[in-house]
């Protein structure tokens, strides 16, 4: 079922500042229970940062996670994002075309206002899939 993205799209997506530690934003991702944070200069997004870029590319390289920045390791433009207009149609064949798991969602001016993961198609498209299953269990901590 084709729906808008601002039906589906996780909002007020987490979000650290390009000069915030890895540890911060790691801190974050822990708080708000998800593996990306955007990385964001007042209403620009500058990047996204995921867990995995925290452990390939920093600790990886045995960068310290104290004192290195989320702006040094995180994806930087040209980004692949959608509208909050756009259709899921448009932006699940986004995720396909750019193999992506997660894709920001930003307003017509750029200015970020959530994310959409396959996880919230998956609950959309197919309610009684394991992703969606996997989507809507409460975390493991």
């Amino acid at each position: 079922m084709t729906r808008v993205v601002r039906e589906v799209m996780s909002a007020g997506a987490a979000a650290v500042e390009p000069m915030a530690s890895l540890d911060d934003a790691a801190r974050l991702m822990s708080e708000r229970d998800v593996g990306e944070v955007l990385v964001t200069y007042d209403c620009d997004l500058f990047g996204v940062l995921t867990d995995r870029d925290i452990v390939v590319r920093a600790l990886g390289h045995g960068l310290d996670p104290a004192t290195t920045t989320a702006g040094r390791v995180c994806t930087h433009p040209p980004l692949v994002t959608v509208s909050a207009d756009d259709t899921t149609e448009h932006a699940a064949a986004l995720m396909r075309e750019h193999a992506v798991r997660r894709i920001p969602v930003v307003e017509r001016g750029g200015c970020p206002v959530g994310v959409l993961s396959l996880g919230d198609l998956a609950l959309l498209d197919e309610p009684q899939s394991a992703l969606a299953d996997i989507t809507r269990a409460a975390p493991d901590h």
